[in-house]
């Protein structure tokens, strides 16, 4: 009863801040030639237009609604018609950018993880490839973004690359250093009962990992939307990013807008399944501490 009153509390608090900044960003800046000393300029619905103007333009770009205002309907075809007209609408630039940072993030972790656990593993191959890697990990990633483009055009495979060239090294060193740190002794104990290196990699090393390498997949799956709409910035035929840079163009500040608010929410809920996972998976740990 006391949790769930306290959670009450804290999404209580939660609503409150979310309607005041939300009331703020709505009609904040009514108040800038009377009091300019308070209301910044960036509320200027120039530069962030408003909340009101924001969801109008989501329901153009979702196709829910016309240019010219009148809803879409869906049993006379309108939906479809403009789904069809547009070739790069809100919900397919979602899916295609979901897509390329779905494939970034698998391809990323799974290749970081393999090398961090055989280099963590193998102090004569930690010691060859270290400069190396500290050569390559001080380049800005988003630096090499244009010349991935360059090499792989400006379809899906350029955005999937440069995905993968962001989160690769940030799961690399956390798995590494998750590999290093095993206390030995339980690597000798499994040896002592006659456990093959391959077993003592399944049964000890791994598992003794999977903490460290969870605690990046947060930002990595972060770092993965972030280096498809780097790619889809530079040079793309559909995505997010490219709905922001045709908003751009155009100076709509709420076409932005509502690509950068998909983008957070997009961000808020691989997060969430990202502690869905994890928690589900490390919830041995749990039961460890409980006892």
């Amino acid at each position: 009863m006391r949790r769930a009153r306290h959670a009450g509390r804290t999404f209580a608090w939660q609503m409150l801040i979310c309607v005041c900044f939300l009331a703020i960003w709505q009609w904040g800046y009514a108040l800038h030639d009377r009091l300019p000393w308070l209301v910044p300029d960036l509320l200027d619905p120039y530069f962030i237009s408003r909340p009101s103007d924001i969801f109008e333009h989501f329901l153009i770009l979702s196709c829910l609604k016309s240019k010219l205002g009148v809803f879409n309907g869906w049993f006379n075809g309108e939906f479809a018609r403009c789904m069809a007209r547009s070739e790069n609408n809100l919900w397919i630039a979602t899916a295609v950018t979901l897509k390329n940072t779905f494939f970034g993030f698998v391809t990323g972790v799974s290749s970081g993880f393999a090398a961090g656990l055989v280099l963590g593993r193998s102090d004569k191959l930690s010691a060859i490839f270290q400069p190396f890697i500290t050569a390559v990990n001080s380049i800005p990633r988003i630096a090499l973004a244009p010349i991935i483009v360059l090499a792989f055009g400006i379809g899906d495979t350029s955005k999937v690359v440069t995905s993968w060239i962001v989160v690769v090294f940030l799961v690399f060193f956390n798995t590494f250093e998750g590999a290093r740190s095993i206390d030995e002794g339980f690597i000798n104990a499994a040896r002592l009962l006659g456990a093959s290196e391959w077993q003592i990699t399944r049964t000890v090393v791994i598992p003794s990992t999977m903490a460290w390498v969870f605690a990046s997949l947060t930002p990595a799956i972060s770092f993965a939307l972030i280096g498809v709409i780097v790619g889809e910035f530079i040079g793309a035929e559909r995505g997010i990013g490219r709905l922001i840079i045709e908003s751009e163009a155009r100076a709509e500040a709420s076409g932005m807008m509502v690509a950068v608010v998909v983008l957070m929410l997009v961000g808020v809920a691989l997060s969430a399944l990202i502690w869905r996972l994890q928690a589900y998976l490390l919830r041995w740990q749990q039961h460890n501490l409980a006892e």
